[in-house]
């Protein structure tokens, strides 16, 4: 790395002691050459594999945007955004993304970022409004492409690639292989490095089959978690009404849950994925949105409640569980009304769940909402600091701090939430006065 204060404290930073094979292929590889297809498996480290080499290549006598970062979705453009930001460089990073505020983003666009990160259509949108300049971006990074081209940008990608005449480094990264590269891209004979395994069930993953009686596998599902010794677990469905519907389902019978989907507002998809990240929800029921690109713990469990049509989904739903090193079960429920599909060995074992009926213990954590952020000059030490001063918490009674534009939530342990908000009634953080309370669970809205 470029010998400069901060090179040498990125890894440490990033708490990584070093960097495995892909990253350090990947990382010799971006620098030299123009053109480069990265392939690696969900969680194998990909976002710091192109980071890295994208942070000796910014020159810090450009103040203009030198590196775009197209991605999929939202969750994917936050995700790069705090790796870029506990990687504690000097360069600026923004992202954009649809549901964000477009004034807010005009705003921290008008003292231009590095490296601009963003979803295709609101990128498409601020070069129409020419809200940053295009000329000086160098380096193109397109992240989970195949996820974009199947989401259908290729018009958007097309037309931010027509509006960028200086770039000379084309980075596509996807953990899918065998995609076709479209000719927009500009991205012709790259330099491919293929880190996707040939079989690419991974060895630590295990797959159990779990047998309906009913057509209906509600039931089977709640005697599933029951079984899982409280241990969080993500569920997946193929429809938006499936996962509102098993979610609302779980928890009428006493289970911890919320849902995940397109169809719901950047705010509410935000806060469940945060109160199911700080342990304050443990049982996450989405649609493939969530296979991959989100910032989520490692899981140990994932739950197929409906089988995807393509085995690529499939495999993708799996990779957030057995990551790495540690080991994960895949559960595959089944009904034998419903179709075979080619990619299911039905002769895997099957795991006989009716007799589990204790319900998961209660999650620890509450999440707390607080009326202010980052935009207030609001950080997580003075949450920290004035949750255990005026709030009267000990250490181990805060958990996930997050702090957004001008909100920011808190975990905090349940036991601990009625106390705390007794005590901070009538405090003021900083000299102000917010409002905190227990973040509400994202709720079906009535038709």
């Amino acid at each position: 790395m470029r010998n400069n204060p901060h090179s040498n404290n990125l890894l440490l930073n990033l708490g990584i002691e070093s960097l495995n094979e892909m990253q350090e292929t990947a990382q010799e590889t971006i620098l030299k050459d123009a053109n480069i297809l990265l392939l690696s498996p969900t969680g194998s480290g990909k976002t710091l594999a192109f980071l890295l080499p994208i942070f000796e290549i910014l020159q810090p006598e450009i103040p203009t945007v030198q590196c775009l970062i197209l991605v999929p979705s939202r969750e994917l453009g936050l995700q790069i955004e705090q790796v870029w930001k506990k990687m504690g460089t000097d360069y600026k990073v923004n992202v954009c993304y649809g549901g964000h505020s477009l004034e807010t983003e005009i705003k921290n666009l008008s003292n231009p970022p590095a490296v601009l990160i963003g979803t295709p259509g609101r990128i498409a949108d601020h070069l129409d409004r020419s809200t940053f300049k295009p000329e000086t971006i160098q380096t193109l990074v397109l992240d989970e492409f195949d996820k974009s081209l199947q989401l259908g940008f290729h018009e958007e990608m097309s037309f931010i690639i027509s509006r960028l005449p200086k770039v000379n480094k084309r980075i596509l990264v996807s953990a899918t292989s065998a995609i076709e590269i479209p000719k927009y891209t500009r991205v012709t004979h790259p330099t491919v490095l293929d880190f996707i395994p040939e079989h690419q069930e991974t060895t630590n993953l295990a797959l159990k089959m779990v047998v309906s009686k009913e057509k209906d596998k509600i039931n089977t599902l709640f005697h599933l978690i029951c079984s899982l010794k409280s241990e969080s677990a993500l569920i997946f469905c193929n429809h938006r009404d499936a996962a509102e519907r098993i979610s609302d389902a779980l928890t009428e019978k006493g289970i911890f849950s919320t849902y995940y989907h397109g169809g719901m507002d950047q705010d509410e998809r935000e806060r469940a994925l945060i109160q199911f990240r700080n342990g304050s929800i443990s049982y996450l029921v989405t649609t493939d949105l969530a296979a991959r690109g989100l910032d989520i713990p490692e899981m140990k469990h994932v739950i197929h409640y409906h089988l995807p049509s393509k085995e690529e989904e499939f495999t993708h739903r799996n990779g957030r569980t057995a990551r790495m090193l540690a080991s994960g079960t895949a559960y595959v429920l089944i009904h034998e009304s419903e179709k075979k599909l080619d990619y299911i060995d039905y002769a895997t074992k099957v795991l006989n769940v009716e007799n589990a009926t204790t319900l998961p213990k209660p999650p620890v954590f509450q999440t707390l909402y607080i009326s202010g952020g980052k935009k207030n000059k609001l950080n997580k030490i003075d949450i920290v600091g004035f949750f255990s001063q005026k709030g009267k918490l000990e250490k181990g009674d805060l958990g996930l701090i997050e702090v957004k534009d001008f909100i920011s939530f808190a975990a905090v342990k349940a036991s601990k939430v009625k106390d705390l908000l007794h005590f901070i009634r009538e405090e003021k953080m900083k000299g102000k006065k917010y409002k905190i309370e227990v973040a509400r669970k994202v709720i079906k809205k009535e038709e």
